[in-house]
């Protein structure tokens, strides 16, 4: 009678598998149709063993958009196909196997708190299918691959094929950039380059991509300069360097190339002991990026502009605009991606069209209201606290530390600080960088705290 009860579940789902391929051979009579449902079965059991890889794919068309910087890939469908799987398999292994160890952090808290405030401002938003329309299509994603980043990247293993993904992204861009660059394909104000402007990709704005190029800069600079990686790893990340570096001159955007700076100066410090020489060479590579990058040749915020420029004359408008939204809606704002659509109602200035924030900080006071922004700050300080702390650990540890934590330790830092820089000039509030970043700096945490209890643990016994 027992044996006959352990049986039932394998009979239940061999009745259920006979009853689906019999239901779909009657609509659909095909012999590829049984071919299809044969590998079902082996299609779940690849989802289910390779969560992390689809959960970081998924996190890198994403971000990098490369299904439209590669347009052959658009009709495929990658990014649906990696988040259907990715969610599957989180789903699974989070309360079926019971496989996915979740754990909590300080920093997720602020981040949760931000999360609630955000929703609440969905609801209170002045334009609400605006703002529902920007949380289904990406904000929700955004919510669900930070929380699967922190608990999927749990070894020194997995950072190290996470910042791999991210260099080989990086660099996949940075070429098609500078292809485009040298080809006058997509070219906005005459010189400066985007990647997928004919198709509305979020690369076709020469901020946007910027920002896409710079956030992998860190790691391939944190890669190029880790002593204990191997040589192809240094190698790689040295040469990656080099053409993100070069796109991002292509682009011309003062934000990019500030934080770009911001991530070598970083970088800087570990290496040249010399504060003299530290600082002079910042300011000779300040002014060189200046002029190489030829934004005194810009359409808009050029040399031949007279005082301050249009492109900065725009921006104060725009941020003055955010002041004004946060004003008037303290506690909520005027709701997630509603900025643009309210800018006629605020702003001091009107020229006949709408314009993007072009601030991190003022794009979250005028979304999220007063309150909003000070839980974004506070995020903001406890990340970098968290990143800075990560560091002071591994650097006491008594055992060298996997260099793959090492690299990613430095990597994270110097993204976060370089994004922060950045944040001045670009939009990032709602976008992926800060939140994979802060993310990986979690993760990075999380690893490095249990590297060092395993090594005092055999001293604390003895």
């Amino acid at each position: 009678m027992k044996a006959d009860q352990s049986r039932l579940p394998a009979i239940l789902c061999a009745s259920v598998v006979c009853l689906l391929v019999g239901t779909t051979w009657y609509f659909v009579p095909h012999p590829l149709v049984v071919v299809v449902l044969a590998l079902i079965p082996l299609g779940a059991l690849f989802v289910l063993n390779k969560t992390f890889w689809l959960v970081i794919l998924f996190v890198a068309f994403s971000f990098f958009r490369i299904h439209e910087a590669i347009p052959q890939l658009y009709p495929l469908k990658i990014p649906l196909l990696l988040s259907l799987g990715a969610l599957s398999a989180l789903l699974w292994h989070a309360f079926i196997s019971k496989e996915l160890k979740m754990y909590w952090h300080p920093c997720l808290t602020w981040l949760a708190i931000f999360w609630l405030l955000v929703i609440i401002g969905i609801v209170f938003a002045s334009n609400r299918p605006v703002a529902i329309q920007e949380f289904k299509g990406i904000y929700w994603k955004i919510i669900v691959m930070t929380l699967a980043i922190v608990w999927l990247v749990n070894s020194a293993q997995n950072l190290g094929k996470t910042s791999l993904v991210i260099i080989l992204s990086g660099l996949l861009i940075g070429s098609i950039a500078l292809y485009n660059s040298a080809n006058g394909i997509g070219m906005v104000e005459e010189t400066r380059v985007t990647i997928g402007r004919d198709i509305g990709s979020m690369l076709g704005d020469p901020n946007d991509l910027a920002l896409a190029l710079m956030f992998p800069l860190a790691f391939a600079v944190s890669n190029a300069t880790t002593p204990n990686l191997s040589v192809p790893s240094r190698l790689l990340g040295a040469i990656v360097c080099i053409i993100l570096m070069a796109a991002v001159i292509a682009t011309q955007s003062r934000g990019g190339l500030l934080g770009s700076l911001t991530v070598f100066g970083i970088f800087a410090i570990k290496l040249i002991r010399s504060k003299v020489l530290l600082i002079s060479l910042s300011g000779i590579a300040a002014i060189g990026l200046y002029f190489v990058a030829g934004i005194s040749d810009r359409a808009s915020g050029g040399a031949a502009e007279a005082g301050i420029d249009a492109s900065a004359m725009g921006r104060l408008y725009a941020w003055e605009a955010a002041f004004k939204m946060a004003t008037v809606n303290p506690l909520t704002g005027v709701g997630l991606n509603n900025f643009y659509s309210n800018y006629f109602f605020y702003s001091p200035h009107w020229d006949g069209l709408n314009h993007a924030v072009h601030s991190t900080w003022f794009g979250v006071l005028a979304e999220t209201g007063f309150l909003g922004l000070v839980v974004f700050i506070c995020l903001i300080v406890t990340l970098i606290r968290t990143a800075k702390q990560t560091l002071n650990n591994i650097e006491n540890c008594s055992i060298a530390p996997d260099p793959n934590l090492v690299s990613s330790a430095n990597a994270v830092f110097a993204g976060l600080l370089g994004t922060i820089v950045s944040g001045t000039f670009l939009t990032q509030g709602f976008n992926w960088p800060i939140y994979i970043l802060s993310a990986l700096i979690v993760s990075v945490a999380h690893i490095s705290q249990k590297a060092c209890q395993n090594e005092k643990q055999p001293t604390s016994n003895t």
